[in-house]
């Protein structure tokens, strides 16, 4: 099959993002978010990542950690990642109204966006505590937004909430068939901020990615 170009090529892709544009919303573009790199597989980069124990919580504060970011006229981070894991979303303005969503932490279906929940992939509690308490704010203000990492992601607000701030060694999601993409993209979050692992948390996601089979997408 031969693929369409030229003028009328052009014309489909002014018109898709004339559409965003009218919007005032940008979800994330997909295609930069990279597979894990700098340094290779999951299980290079885990191996490279400083093993200590977790520190203070002492001086810890979300207010550290400003989000969620402008990404358009009335339009934040939040509204961007709703409409990027999201389906048949519906906006007013900018922000997201309506839609399906299906939580890959735990199976679970919501049609309110209420009822779904932003999650920090590696929570700012654990980052504080893996080395972001030396960061100053508007590092941690990247760290919260980050939209290029596999760090934001649409889940259920229980599967959230019953995460908290734990690492791999203390929660992982109920959905089996999820532990080798939650395993590769902690582990992508942690090695590109140079964050440290514990040694229990570091079994964890050892044992986690072994059991992932070569060529996964899951």
């Amino acid at each position: 099959m031969r693929t369409r170009s030229g003028p009328r090529a052009a014309v489909a892709a002014l018109a898709a993002a004339l559409a965003l544009s009218v919007a005032g919303c940008v979800p994330p573009d997909e295609s930069d978010t990279p597979p894990p790199s700098d340094g290779g597989s999951a299980m290079e980069q885990l191996g490279q990542l400083t093993v200590a124990t977790a520190g203070s919580m002492k001086g810890y504060s979300r207010d550290h950690f400003p989000h969620w970011r402008d990404t358009g006229k009335n339009c934040d981070v939040r509204d961007s990642i709703l409409q990027r894991d999201g389906k048949e979303v519906k906006l007013s303005g900018c922000n997201v109204v309506d839609g399906r969503w299906e939580s890959v932490y735990d199976g679970r279906s919501a049609a309110d966006p209420s009822e779904v929940d932003i999650d920090h992939m590696v929570p700012l509690a654990n980052a504080w505590r893996s080395g972001a308490d030396e960061w100053d704010d508007a590092k941690r203000g990247d760290f919260a937004n980050d939209t290029t990492r596999p760090q934001l992601l649409a889940v259920s607000a229980s599967s959230n909430r019953s995460k908290g701030d734990q690492d791999p060694s203390q929660w992982k999601p109920a959905n089996r068939s999820y532990w080798c993409k939650y395993a590769e993209s902690w582990v992508t979050v942690k090695h590109y901020w140079r964050l440290t692992v514990t040694s229990a948390e570091k079994t964890a996601l050892t044992e986690m990615l072994e059991g992932c089979s070569v060529g996964s997408d899951s």
